[in-house]
């Protein structure tokens, strides 16, 4: 795969995320840790997808405060609207395997919108040629 392919295959597995949260998000039989898992992997995908746009590295973390200080280091800071993405960090890391209570995170019918907001932007970010690389 070549450098400007990755931040295409990164919008497509994030869209397979959505598709399950999106399908799901109404389901009471799904808990909230596991449709937070596919909204935080929708988030940390499209964030690695601009930096990769961006012709940047990134590592492999599940942290989205973290990435989204290196998109800002980089100059391609998000807009506020999505700051709360970053709200959706535990559930790729802590929620996964530890019982936990949920506490102060959005409500699971805020991530759908937010993070098909966040895809639009991505998407067109791509598109236009954003924030490419050298």
């Amino acid at each position: 795969m070549t450098p400007s392919e990755q931040p295409r295959l990164l919008l497509r597995k994030a869209a397979q995320d959505l598709a399950v949260l999106d399908k799901l998000i109404d389901d009471a039989a799904i808990d909230d840790e596991t449709l937070g898992y596919h909204a935080q992997q929708a988030a940390e995908k499209l964030i690695k997808a601009l930096l990769a746009h961006g012709g940047h590295d990134y590592p492999r973390s599940h942290n989205i405060g973290l990435l989204l200080d290196l998109l800002e280091s980089h100059g391609i800071p998000l807009p506020v609207r999505f700051e709360d993405v970053q709200a959706l960090t535990p559930f790729g890391t802590v929620y996964r395997y530890d019982d936990l209570p949920l506490e102060d995170t959005p409500e699971r019918h805020s991530w759908p919108p937010l993070l098909h907001a966040l895809y639009a932007f991505v998407e067109e970010a791509i598109a236009m040629g954003a924030g490419s690389g050298p």
